[in-house]
């Protein structure tokens, strides 16, 4: 059941602590002495935002991995020199979302630290910074409720409605919060406990979650459901059971809700990623999907619409992702080969 292309949501996922860059990217250079971050800011200026001490004794740093928004908020919120720096390089991130065409800036900061105080003050600070760059509605996602309350109530009044990301069976008060801020709510298939097995058993979590939001008094237009994205790396029935919950949410409700998700989540742990998630993109349009959580940078729609369906790249993502390549294994044999494109 497509919908019009133009009547995709994108929550644009890229204001968010989890967000990392590889040791290969050509971001990452070195200046007096100093290994960073080189970007160009919006009025053409050339910076360089230099890795902590704190980065480069983490784990993610031995593995390669650069968490860039986590050193950027960090930056941003000190009082050195490089404060102005980090701002920059967000401010870089929500204009590049902007003209990639997201509809909200998903924000996160949950692992700028495990304290509970920091973090507070990161989420106010953030989603002020953002609203002083962005003209965008704010997506506010957290693992944590009192998180989500803190990003919400920094919204300044007269701003866009937000989003809030997001409420389930486990945390059900994520729906009282919503209607206390009026604000749309994303609500995910996670069962009371666990995640779901299966797409049965995400659609059942789903439709109870959106009737809980009804009964709440919150308007069915406002519902977004995630029906849960897993990697199909870890599981090749992954692709398909999330295709398939998407498909049975939209026949049980209809046109009246938005089905979205963390698209991306697809192809963790797999090479050639964008031809994944480009695949995957097309395949939740087909079934019933109207927004995701995205880069909308690194993976735009308008690829996805353009999708060469002949393409030996196409069939050995769409069986990856359906279930027929258990584990990948043909599509990274193509991909060794240099056979994708």
């Amino acid at each position: 059941m497509e919908k019009p292309a133009a009547d995709f949501i994108i929550i644009g996922e890229n204001v968010h602590t989890t967000r990392a860059i590889t040791a290969k990217s050509s971001r990452l250079t070195k200046q007096g002495g100093m290994e960073g971050l080189a970007f160009k800011a919006l009025n053409g200026t050339d910076l360089f935002l230099p890795l902590s001490e704190e980065l480069m004794a983490g784990q993610d740093y031995r593995q390669k991995r650069i968490k860039h928004v986590k050193l950027a908020v960090e930056a941003g919120m000190s009082d050195d020199k490089f404060s102005v720096v980090g701002i920059e390089y967000l401010r870089k991130i929500v204009h590049d979302q902007e003209q990639a065409d997201a509809h909200y800036l998903d924000i996160n900061v949950d692992e700028i630290s495990v304290d509970p105080e920091h973090q507070t003050r990161a989420m106010r600070w953030l989603v002020e910074q953002v609203q002083d760059m962005s003209q965008l509605p704010l997506s506010i996602d957290s693992s944590s409720i009192d998180l989500i309350r803190t990003g919400l109530k920094a919204i300044r009044d007269g701003a866009e409605r937000p989003l809030l990301n997001s409420a389930s069976l486990e945390r059900i008060e994520g729906l009282d919060l919503a209607r206390q801020f009026n604000t749309s709510v994303i609500v995910t298939s996670a069962g009371q406990s666990a995640m779901p097995d299966g797409a049965n058993e995400r659609i059942e979590n789903a439709s109870q979650m959106v009737e809980a939001a009804l009964k709440c008094g919150i308007d069915l237009a406002d519902v977004f459901v995630d029906p849960l994205v897993f990697p199909i790396s870890v599981d090749s029935s992954y692709g398909l059971d999330t295709l398939s919950a998407i498909s049975g949410i939209r026949k049980r409700f209809g046109p009246g809700i938005r089905i979205t998700g963390g698209m991306s989540n697809v192809s963790f742990g797999i090479p050639k990623r964008s031809v994944i998630n480009t695949m995957f993109l097309m395949l939740a349009l087909e079934a019933g999907a109207d927004s995701g959580i995205i880069d909308p940078v690194m993976n735009p729609m308008s690829r996805v619409r353009e999708v060469d369906r002949s393409s030996l790249a196409f069939h050995l993502a769409q069986d990856a992702l359906l279930g027929q390549d258990e584990f990948c294994g043909r599509y990274i044999a193509a991909w060794r080969a240099g056979e994708l494109g």
